[in-house]
């Protein structure tokens, strides 16, 4: 692979589950006495080089969960970042969570990137709050600063339908994304002497809605032990992000991700 990406929010989307919503809280896994099921495995993924890139490149992302044996496994979508449930009320679970954002590298993608400068990681940090109206029906609402590569606020909501078919997990559903400006600077401004260096307009790119989309995930499970999975994610950037000389000269607004994988789970009793 040309990439390895430690970013296990992208891998772990395999956990999916068919009774997602009887999830039991970080300190309650901690508490188990019965010991803890483990799952390990590997997701490959075709993606943008960049958000907003028309070049694709091809990264992996590990597979890894621990939960008290004879639980299910919680659902975990491509799209979220690593959180840890804190408090559940009901059908209602909150908790923090974390993403990283990979750098962009002028060499990368030299044909889009010249004259821009590279953008460093992004390491985003906040909670969620996720809401299962029906045990097939989750909504999830994230909200993380970021630190390092930008320095703004990221907001992602996303919807899934999760429906056990026999031993198939599908899932499907909407995706919205909401930043402020500083999130989006660092990547789609382009300042007087990036203009001069790149060739590309000035630009100063605002907040706002920056992609909306749609996900769906397929995991088939030969066993308790063993299961593939599958999962595509598309975002179709808006506003000042496809407005951007960036996307919109040397770009593309219309972002796919492709992933397939495996996993294994074995129990680790006391």
């Amino acid at each position: 692979m040309r990439r390895i990406i430690a970013v296990i929010a992208v891998g772990a989307g395999v956990l999916a589950a068919g009774v997602p919503a009887a999830a039991d809280t970080f300190l309650d896994d901690l508490r188990s006495s019965k010991g803890w099921t483990v799952t390990l495995g590997v997701t490959g993924m075709a993606m943008p080089a960049w958000e907003g890139s028309d070049k694709t490149i091809f990264g992996a992302a590990p597979v890894f969960n621990v939960r008290p044996v004879g639980t299910p496994a919680r659902y975990f979508n491509a799209r979220e970042g690593i959180g840890i449930t804190l408090f559940e009320i009901g059908r209602l679970q909150i908790g923090p969570v974390g993403q990283l954002k990979w750098h962009r590298r002028v060499k990368d993608d030299p044909a889009a990137l010249q004259g821009l400068g590279d953008v460093d990681y992004a390491v985003e940090i906040g909670g969620f709050a996720e809401y299962w109206a029906f045990d097939w029906l989750r909504y999830r609402a994230e909200v993380r600063q970021g630190f390092g590569g930008h320095h703004g606020i990221v907001a992602d909501q996303m919807i899934d339908v999760v429906v056990p078919y026999g031993p198939w997990t599908l899932s499907a559903g909407p995706r919205l994304r909401i930043v402020s400006a500083a999130a989006n600077s660092p990547y789609y401004d382009v300042t007087f002497a990036q203009s001069l260096a790149s060739g590309l307009p000035v630009y100063d790119a605002g907040g706002g809605v920056r992609s909306v989309g749609g996900g769906a995930q397929a995991i088939y499970r030969f066993n308790p032990q063993f299961a593939v999975h599958g999962f595509v994610e598309y975002d179709h950037l808006v506003g000042d992000v496809a407005d951007s000389p960036v996307v919109k000269l040397r770009g593309d607004a219309d972002q796919f991700t492709f992933g397939a994988g495996f996993a294994y789970s074995f129990d680790w009793v006391r």
